[in-house]
């Protein structure tokens, strides 16, 4: 209760305020102090020349001197002003987000408005949306920045950050939530107005674009080396600055959230909830559902529309979540749009520019699909394809058909057929699992061979040890043979270990060997094969990807050249770096193996398809799905990794035929 009393939240955002002022004016220390180091050869000339003037300084060395620290002093300024040039007029990055005029929203713009009006804080100068699950405040005063911002309300400061909000939040959260979720971020509109932490915010900026500067595309040689020198000065008083600029920014978040603790505290902590449940979907989503669409060419148009339905459907199979669809009867944050649509599909396709590294605007190669249309354009069209490159695999590995033969020497049916690609997986195994128990166990039987003769002679020497030592009947003797036969006790332990020490590691070298040797060859050249057609075809996408970009950037400078504008409600502006590329990729390189596993499951569901009246369906949290009756398939991954990790088709047959899948008929493919 501390924090949502007055006197403890004005103490606590005073407190944040006055750190993040303290560590700005660390900051500006540091450009200070840059400066003056840039300065201070000058400074000694004139020193010097004001002692020559004075006759003070007078003499040969003298002259020699103020004509070096001259010299000197006139490169350190050209160096600095060089310096000083780049890092103010370098770019700053900036956040891909779809910008939002006011006539788009002109409620949410309304609601943004009213917020700042009760925390007593400026307004946002615009804002944007961004396909992320998260919000902040962004400095875009930089002219190239402005340049592609789009207007706010009247009254703004040009000065003022722009809110960057997560498209998610408006489609999932209610209106009351997303005001108490945006509540902290807007209340750092405050410190941010101040002007010591304005500039040390600016002089980072510069200082981290400064850094990125001699990666610029198109520099020649002599640019390129002076912009390395640049950057290299920008690296380290970037690294002078890097943990005073860290606390600053903490002191702001303190003092932002101290200041918002008088607003919708109580809302806050439920929707605080719904951040992280909205997160979880939308992940979900992007992953399962609009990567494999993305591969396809095709671009899921209404992604923040499907996370509604994502998040419906786990609170449906969590109990968890019990209670969280309920509140979809209250007004959503979208509403505050004039037209959700528009938003949403802008929205849609960058996430796929950033997540993909999908074109900027849709073409011939790369067009919207909506989810009604989703399982006929992406999931049947996905597994055809798949299917169809697989037997292009096969039959560029030498297999035609008719030729192939199974695992008994049955002759194979003719054409794409499922039957072909079980008979090629299982065929020939380098080892059954017969014959895995049989080498198992005749390993067992030698160790056990082996124990027995050591611990055997073992007995025989220790028995005949003892009988000398009957036979002698002295006690010096005695004590002689007592130490000797110690001392072959010893020896037969040490032997006896020395000799299971071997034992083990050859039996560690024999499991070497078989777990570097592929259990499936067969699957392993086809996996390989995969592997080398898909990288190829993913150099063409690429390419063709780049073409296009440079396209749209030529369209883009003509439609400025003619400056042309139109009238009515303006279309969403997107912002952002532009490239073939994706920024954030959704997931790592695929292994040989999982893109076989894929293409031999997308085999069998195009066989279910065409031969068990089975349909292609879209599941929320999954993705594509094979539906058997109305009800989706959740059993057939396993079966199909038993059949290309072990070379197994068995499990697979059986699904086949309790499913009623005839896998000797051809299947369509595209």
């Amino acid at each position: 209760m501390y924090g949502v009393s007055g006197t403890g939240s004005d103490v606590g955002e005073e407190w944040g305020a006055r750190a993040a002022r303290s560590r700005a004016l660390a900051v500006l220390r540091v450009r200070g102090r840059a400066l003056g180091l840039a300065v201070l050869p000058a400074a000694v000339a004139v020193v010097l020349y004001a002692g020559g003037v004075t006759g003070h300084f007078t003499g040969s060395g003298w002259d020699a001197a103020r004509w070096v620290v001259t010299v000197l002093a006139v490169l350190v300024l050209i160096a600095a002003t060089a310096v000083a040039l780049v890092v103010a007029r370098a770019r700053p990055a900036a956040t891909p987000t779809v910008e939002l005029a006011e006539t788009a929203a002109p409620d949410l713009y309304r609601l943004v408005r009213d917020l700042a009006d009760r925390l007593d804080v400026p307004a946002p100068a615009a804002i944007a949306l961004t396909p992320d699950c998260d919000s902040w405040l962004e400095d875009r005063t930089h002219r190239a920045h402005r340049a592609l911002r789009t207007p706010g309300g009247e009254g703004e400061s040009e000065g003022a950050p722009v809110l960057v909000i997560g498209s998610p939040f408006l489609w999932w959260m209610r209106v009351g939530e997303l005001r108490a979720v945006l509540a902290p971020v807007v209340a750092g509109t405050g410190p941010a107005a101040q002007p010591d932490i304005a500039a040390a915010r600016r002089f980072v900026r510069g200082l981290d674009a400064a850094v990125a500067v001699p990666g610029t595309p198109g520099l020649d040689p002599v640019r390129r080396i002076g912009a390395g020198a640049v950057g290299q000065v920008a690296r380290v008083l970037l690294r002078a600055c890097r943990g005073h600029a860290a606390e600053m920014e903490r002191g702001v978040a303190v003092a932002g959230s101290e200041r918002a603790q008088a607003v919708d505290y109580g809302v806050r902590i439920v929707a605080q909830e719904q951040v992280g449940l909205a997160y979880a979907g939308w992940d979900r989503l992007l992953t399962r559902v609009a990567l494999p669409a993305w591969r396809m060419g095709r671009w899921p148009a209404k992604l923040d529309a499907g996370v509604v339905s994502a998040l419906t459907e786990l609170s449906r199979r969590d109990r968890l979540a019990d209670g969280f669809s309920s509140r979809l009867g209250e007004r959503p944050a979208c509403d505050l749009l004039e037209e959700p649509g528009a938003v949403d599909e802008a929205a849609s396709l960058l996430a796929a520019r950033l997540f993909h590294g999908g074109p900027a605007a849709p073409g011939p190669d790369w067009s919207p699909v909506e989810w009604s249309q989703y399982p006929e354009e992406v999931v049947d069209r996905k597994w055809r394809t798949d299917a169809a490159r697989l037997h292009q695999v096969l039959d560029g590995l030498g297999l035609a058909d008719g030729t192939a033969r199974g695992a008994g020497g049955e002759r194979v049916a003719e054409g794409p057929t499922l039957t072909r690609v079980i008979a090629h997986l299982a065929t020939e195994p380098t080892r059954s699992t017969e014959a895995e128990a049989e080498v198992e166990a005749d390993a067992d039987t030698d160790t056990d061979e082996v124990e027995a003769d050591t611990h055997t002679d073992a007995a025989l020497d220790a028995g005949a040890s003892a009988e000398t030592a009957d036979a002698a009947g002295t006690p010096d003797s005695a004590g002689t043979d007592t130490n000797t036969d110690a001392e072959d006790a010893t020896d037969l332990a040490t032997a006896t270990a020395d000799a299971d020490l071997d034992l083990d590691l050859v039996l560690d070298a024999e499991d070497a060997e078989d777990e570097d040797e592929p259990v499936n060859p067969a699957a392993e050249a086809l996996a390989g094969a995969l592997s080398a057609l898909l990288a190829r075809e993913e150099a063409a996408r690429e390419a063709r990807v780049a073409a296009s970009a440079l396209t749209a950037e030529a369209a883009a400078r003509s439609a400025e050249k003619d400056g042309g504008h139109s009238g009515g409600t303006p279309a969403p502006v997107v912002s952002g770096p532009d490239g073939p590329l994706p920024l954030f990729p959704l997931q790592p390189p695929r292994s040989g193996r999982d893109l076989l596993a894929d293409h031999v499951t997308a085999m069998v569901c195009c066989a279910a398809v065409d031969t068990a009246e089975a349909t292609p369906g879209l599941d929320w949290l999954d993705g594509p799905a094979l539906l058997v009756g109305g009800e989706r398939a959740t059993d057939l991954g396993p079966r199909v990794l038993a059949l290309v990790e072990e070379g197994d088709p068995e499990p697979l047959r059986v699904w086949l035929a309790r499913t009623g899948v005839r896998p000797e008929k051809p299947v369509r493919l595209v």
